[in-house]
């Protein structure tokens, strides 16, 4: 069966799954495979629980007109992916970087939706089969798609932009993640720089953060380009007036904003913000609107959220983390005023061969500045600054959080999503 006629079938019935858990009636499912898992086994249940056909890369023995085997299920499903974006003549923003994108992407769509009608990613469905599973969701009356895309290896963004095939785009910044897929710094530099290789050949337009010099290198050739930042030599620029405990911005050029108070934690959020507002001004959103869209967003899943538990205040930010993102969040809570810190930090994944000596440059690093107590969790730090607390897990750090009875501090909570360090204060 040809894609166009696998598509035929997607138009009469537009919704995909992969996980049987969520099919329902009338759904196509796409049997992949995974590290622990081969869809094709789950053919007969997804058959069975009212699939109205299943897309198979293996002989399931399974006599049902229903069944469709093609060669490779997953390339079968970005390509139709691809057939359901070229049906489309409308922005496709894509949104990559090191640290930041998920927040960007969210504020983003806050404020063109409250413009447009629009579609994003679903959480941090970012991935070879979330981005096509993103894009086969966008209506047709939709206006704007707002595309996340992560990676962790060079010639990732690249196939993404092959279905995806963004009109606009945006690198948040290049820091130090996923250090052992990319092979160091530079390897990020130049897998993230893959969404601004399309945007340069398809004339497409980028919108470019001059605070970091690195973009100007990774962006050169790009015809159209918006820049923002601190600077007032930009299209747009804005600057922190106030970061305790939410941060405040003014807007100094490019916009009659003013000033904007947010729901976010840290002078780390000020690119972020103005990203969208950025986005907003190009796309004719009015001040007004990109202001109160801005305003009214509130970060959940356990980003920079600040939350007021057990008499303390929790800075939880426990989704990801990075070396880049670490220092930043260690640099933010530092510089907030309150009598009692605590850092309450756990290891750093994907590093490869750095791993331990990023560790022990942020523990370094933490020693700068007086804290009330540091507690470090997992085999990164394992070795490493022996001065401070160490556990195996984030549970063992909950019991020693809940034995010390401790109010007034200002706690940070942060790790890798593997960590799951929410649960220390769960």
């Amino acid at each position: 069966m040809t894609i166009e006629e696998i598509y035929s079938l997607f138009r009469k019935n537009p919704s995909v799954q992969t996980d049987t858990r969520k099919i329902k009636k009338g759904d196509i499912f796409f049997a992949l495979k995974g590290p622990s898992h081969n869809g094709n086994h789950y053919a007969q249940l997804a058959v069975d629980l009212g699939a109205a056909y299943c897309i198979v890369d293996e002989e399931t023995g399974i006599q049902d007109e229903r069944i469709i085997t093609v060669t490779d299920s997953l390339k079968t499903l970005q390509a139709l992916a691809l057939e359901h974006r070229n049906t489309f003549k409308i922005p496709f923003i894509a949104i990559t970087g090191s640290n930041g994108k998920t927040t960007t992407k969210e504020l983003v769509h806050a404020v063109l939706s409250s413009q447009f009608r629009t579609s994003t990613t679903a959480g941090n469905l970012n991935n070879h089969i979330g981005i096509p599973l993103t894009i086969l969701k966008i209506k047709t009356e939709t206006e704007i798609a707002v595309i996340e895309m992560g990676a962790n290896h060079q010639k990732e963004i690249a196939g993404y932009c092959t279905y995806t095939l963004p009109t606009h785009g945006l690198v948040t910044n290049c820091g130090k993640a996923h250090l052992e897929g990319f092979g160091g710094v530079e390897g990020i530099k130049k897998g993230k720089g893959e969404l601004f290789d399309f945007l340069r050949d398809q004339k497409g337009m980028a919108f470019v953060n001059a605070d970091y010099d690195y973009l100007h290198s990774m962006c050169k050739g790009i015809e159209n380009i918006f820049w923002y930042g601190s600077s007032s030599h930009e299209m747009l620029s804005g600057k922190i007036y106030n970061d305790e405990a939410f941060l405040k911005i003014e807007i100094t050029k490019g916009s009659d904003i003013g000033k904007i108070e947010t729901q976010l934690i840290g002078g780390y959020n000020l690119p972020n913000v103005l990203a969208a507002i950025a986005i907003g001004k190009h796309f004719g959103v009015p001040d007004e609107k990109i202001k109160g869209a801005i305003e009214a967003y509130h970060p959940d899943n356990s980003r920079s959220q600040l939350l007021e538990k057990d008499g303390n205040r929790i800075i939880l930010d426990a989704y990801n983390a990075n070396p880049s993102s670490m220092k930043l969040a260690v640099e933010n809570i530092a510089g907030m005023k309150g009598s009692k810190k605590i850092l309450i930090l756990g290891g750093m994944m994907e590093l490869g061969e750095e791993s331990r000596q990023e560790h022990e440059m942020l523990v370094k690093y933490i020693e700068k500045f007086h804290w009330d107590a540091v507690v470090l969790v997992g085999e990164g730090f394992k070795g490493i600054g022996e001065q401070y607390l160490h556990f195996d897990d984030a549970l063992e750090a909950k019991s020693w959080y809940r034995q010390i009875k401790n109010t007034g501090a200002l706690v940070l909570l942060k790790g890798s999503r593997s960590m799951q360090m929410e649960k220390v204060t769960d």
